[in-house]
């Protein structure tokens, strides 16, 4: 897998300006110290966000959090991304209604296995100045004894402060209450701080606006235990304009994984964002410039029906997450699905086609034989409930053959009509497919 390239800028608090910018601020804890540790001259910032591995994959809700570390690295800054080996069993009751429920280490440490590749092709682990770090914060959690850990942690906590959190209290006023267990996350969120302090210099947390209590849990830990001041970043949840989480769908979350959402379905969730929210995204999710945005800005306002904004959107972030190849596949399939022509087409790229289509599967040596007649193979394939709907289907010049009109009623398949030796597409109207495999 290609990994992520990054070349070292000029250093300079013009990140915080670009994050402003970009909308990508939602809360700074010590906001003075950061710009003085910022500033032209000063030495690299040591940062991290935390990404608790609840699956085996990262989820375009992540992709805030993984790309303001690749941002800072862009700015010749150290980024830090902790899999939560440790945090992942216990499980953030922030934004939850409800207990989650408990994962075992052995998936834990299947889940996070499953996440590395998706944080190397963003962030460059192979930098000579300013190598990305990807840790487990089980590994400096697992060996600390309870007892060691209440008096050396536990006790910098009142809780008072605790019960006050946004995140405990919502839950303690539910039906459901919060267990101790959930009660003492933040504790372990704050121990991850400390020791990156202790042992990389980290000085900057960022994460979600929902982690603001956990966040600043640790700054006050390490205020306590060291007398120094670090510092928070927190950025905006990202919801659509009905309020619902960005990057869910009926059918669950969108995934970076291709084995969990296809490339062509993270493509096409990304073409079909909201119109009142596509330049927003295009300022969260892309490095393109102020200048770039404000372009497709304008194209957008003249044009919304054109959807530039929204095809550079799905083209920036789909080549990001998962390569240019990808991405032109995931391009070529929706041309495909939107009646374009096969002419070229590669069985990859048709393989992107095929999982969005609805498949029936009939035997080879029908084809060229009267049970291959198109009547019969529509019914077959679930496109017309009986061939004589079929015919008058084909007359009216409602059916294509691999996006091919056709109007012979008594055109029979064989295997000239084959894509790659065994399919053939089949389209009613301009959306309703079908797939025939013959085996």
């Amino acid at each position: 897998m290609k990994r992520a390239s990054v070349h070292k800028h000029t250093m300079t608090s013009s990140i915080l300006s670009e994050l402003e910018w970009r909308g990508l601020i939602a809360d700074i804890a010590h906001r003075d110290e950061l710009e003085r540790l910022l500033a032209p001259g000063a030495a690299p910032l040591t940062l991290y966000v935390g990404f608790d591995p609840t699956a085996d994959s990262l989820h375009l809700g992540h992709l805030i959090g993984l790309l303001i570390l690749r941002r800072f690295q862009l700015a010749g800054h150290r980024p830090i991304a902790v899999a939560g080996g440790a945090t992942g069993m216990i499980g953030d009751p922030s934004g939850k209604s409800s207990e989650r429920n408990l994962l075992t280490a052995e998936v834990l440490d299947a889940n996070i296995a499953g996440i590395q590749s998706q944080l190397r092709r963003l962030l460059d682990f192979d930098s000579p100045t300013n190598p990305a770090l990807l840790l487990n914060n089980a590994d400096w959690t697992r060996g600390v004894g309870v007892l060691d850990f209440l008096r050396d942690i536990g006790k910098h906590f009142s809780v008072n402060v605790m019960m006050a959190k946004e995140s405990v209290r919502a839950r303690m006023d539910s039906a459901s209450g919060i267990s101790f267990t959930e009660f003492s996350y933040a504790l372990l969120q704050a121990f991850d701080f400390l020791h990156l302090h202790e042992k990389y210099g980290c000085a900057l947390q960022a994460g979600g606006a929902d982690q603001w209590g956990n966040i600043t849990a640790g700054i006050d830990l390490i205020r306590r235990k060291h007398e120094r001041p670090v510092c928070g970043l927190t950025t905006p949840l990202l919801t659509k304009t009905d309020g619902a989480k960005f990057g869910k769908t009926e059918g669950g979350a969108i995934w970076l994984s291709p084995e969990k959402t296809s490339v062509y379905r993270f493509y096409q969730f990304l073409v079909q964002v909201e119109d009142a929210q596509v330049i927003q995204l295009l300022r969260y999710f892309t490095f393109l410039t102020r200048e770039e945005i404000a372009a497709l800005e304008a194209a957008h306002a003249a044009g919304p029906e054109k959807r530039e904004a929204h095809k550079r959107l799905a083209l920036e972030l789909t080549t990001l997450v998962h390569g240019e190849e990808a991405a032109r596949d995931a391009i070529r399939a929706s041309e495909i699905l939107f009646g374009g022509t096969l002419a070229g087409i590669t069985e990859k790229q048709f393989g992107e086609v095929i999982q969005e289509v609805p498949a029936s599967h009939l035997a080879k040596d029908l084809l060229g034989q009267p049970g291959a007649a198109l009547p019969e193979i529509l019914v077959a394939a679930k496109l017309s409930p009986s061939k004589g709907q079929a015919r008058k289907d084909i007359e009216a010049g409602g059916i294509n053959v691999n996006n091919e009109r056709v109007s012979d009623i008594k055109l029979i398949l064989g295997p000239e009509h084959l894509l790659f030796h065994r399919y053939i597409l089949l389209r009613k109207g301009k959306r309703n497919y079908a797939l025939v495999e013959f085996v």
